[in-house]
């Protein structure tokens, strides 16, 4: 067990994360950040081009990484890898102890800032996960729509996001959108469907239902798309088509389970907080980044959630009577 009290605990040390401890440190606090990972940085490491962070017109996510780690740990924040937490207890005193690794590790603070961020939900195809390292696979047509002007897409999923970034890519970006779902109608809400269907023909959208994705086949080298197998699911026959990449919207995954019992976590495992200040419904605990209800799902937001948790550690310490 550490013996150290930290004025604040920051759980996760993605973009989020690693901005709270830049801001909290600079501020004069103990602060210590805890990742689970061997590294620094979450997903935002195997963005291998982010052209959508002020300040950079291009920029790798490794690269942005580093800067903002060194510049943490320039002001003090300490950061401590491959420690997972398993639990978070607010003890009588206010304070709150943090167990790691099944009890190897145990950390006390005076206050927690929860950034864990959301994991893409994959499809766990094979060729998925060699092609999404090299940026064929994406996850995200705000962050990856524009490396795919005049180029042909894939687009999977049915939901709200699926059928708006399907629109979004084919009206600004790809020569040739598809879109495949596994049942025959949508769960997206109507007015977006009857949009999609409207754009269908000016904007080369190629609506196939009901189908399902087999396989992403790469190229011999291993570096593009060669085709992907896709499965009709009433007849079961297999279709090849040629893409240059592929956008999975099947939903997200936030990395709250530790905080069960803590904190106020919505069904979807998201966890509520005031806007303004990034508190949650427990006295002394922030949230910053992706697994905030309501976030942007943007690097750039992910950051500023954690400067303002780091920066209303203030009033909290303050008196934390008026939480």
């Amino acid at each position: 067990m550490s013996d150290s009290l930290y004025d604040v605990i920051i759980v996760g040390a993605g973009p989020a994360g690693l901005a709270a401890g830049l801001y909290a440190a600079r501020d004069g606090n103990k602060t210590l950040l805890i990742e689970k990972n061997g590294l620094p940085g979450g997903q935002i490491m195997l963005t291998e081009h982010i052209e959508n962070y002020p300040g950079y017109l291009k920029i790798g996510g490794f690269e942005l990484v580093e800067s903002m780690k060194t510049q943490a740990t320039h002001f003090g924040a300490e950061i401590v890898t491959n420690r997972a937490v398993d639990s978070i207890t607010r003890e009588d005193d206010g304070t709150f102890t943090l167990v790691a690794n099944a009890g190897e590790a145990t950390y006390k603070g005076r206050s927690v800032i929860l950034t864990p961020g959301s994991e893409y939900r994959q499809l766990g195809l094979p060729g998925e996960n060699e092609l999404r390292q090299v940026g064929k696979v994406s996850y995200c047509a705000t962050c990856d729509g524009a490396f795919y002007r005049d180029k042909t897409v894939l687009t999977i999923g049915g939901g709200n996001t699926a059928v708006e970034d399907a629109i979004y890519l084919a009206t600004r970006f790809a020569k040739k959108t598809t879109l495949i779902h596994r049942r025959r109608e949508f769960r997206a809400q109507q007015i977006l469907v009857n949009e999609l269907y409207e754009k269908a023909d000016e904007h080369g959208i190629d609506v196939k239902l009901p189908y399902v994705p087999v396989e992403i086949v790469a190229t011999e080298d291993g570096s593009e798309i060669d085709h992907v197998k896709i499965r009709n699911v009433e007849t079961d026959a297999i279709e090849e088509i040629k893409v240059d990449g592929v956008f999975v919207f099947v939903g997200m995954v936030p990395n709250t389970g530790f905080a069960q019992g803590l904190v106020e976590i919505d069904e979807h495992g998201y966890i509520p907080a005031d806007p303004y200040t990034m508190k949650t419904t427990t006295p002394g605990v922030f949230i910053a980044g992706d697994c905030r209800q309501g976030a942007a799902m943007q690097l750039v937001t992910a950051c500023a959630d954690g400067a303002t948790a780091s920066m209303n550690l203030r009033d909290f310490f303050r008196d934390p009577t008026t939480w």
